[in-house]
């Protein structure tokens, strides 16, 4: 698997997990739905019902901007079939009425038809793409 396709696995996947970490460094780990412009990955906190509106992804975000978000294909029956891409970065924390949170809100919705989208948006600019694929036994690991 190259850069490109790795890159383009994780574009076409429709979930992801996100990996933040706390100022501390404990992690915390949540599915999430996304789009990808460029080299920046964007999520946003939607409006089902939730404990709280103040996220700890956000907060991590924060407190620490190491980020990284993983997608993945399993086969139960095939597992030639497995691979795995990683996208490691930044994050950053939009307001939602910001110019790019609002494109990318936009985006997201388009993506997600019933993405209610409400508050923050969460940036993850990728520096680093990374898989794995078990039909070709490659690991591949770039730089953007």
């Amino acid at each position: 698997m190259t850069v490109a396709e790795a890159r383009a696995r994780f574009v076409a996947a429709r979930v992801a997990r996100l990996a933040t970490a706390d100022a501390g460094g404990r992690p915390h780990l949540v599915p999430i739905v996304f789009a990808v412009v460029g080299e920046t990955i964007y999520s946003v906190a939607d409006a089902k019902p939730k404990r709280s509106t103040a996220l700890r992804r956000f907060a991590n975000v924060e407190a620490n901007p190491a980020v990284a978000a993983l997608v993945d294909h399993y086969d139960d029956a095939d597992w030639s079939a497995l691979w795995w891409v990683r996208a490691e970065g930044a994050g950053r924390v939009l307001d939602a009425e910001a110019p790019e949170a609002e494109r990318a809100i936009a985006l997201l919705q388009e993506r997600y038809p019933q993405q209610q989208a409400r508050g923050a948006v969460l940036a993850l600019d990728v520096d680093r793409w990374a898989g794995w694929s078990a039909s070709d036994a490659s690991q591949v690991s770039g730089s953007t």
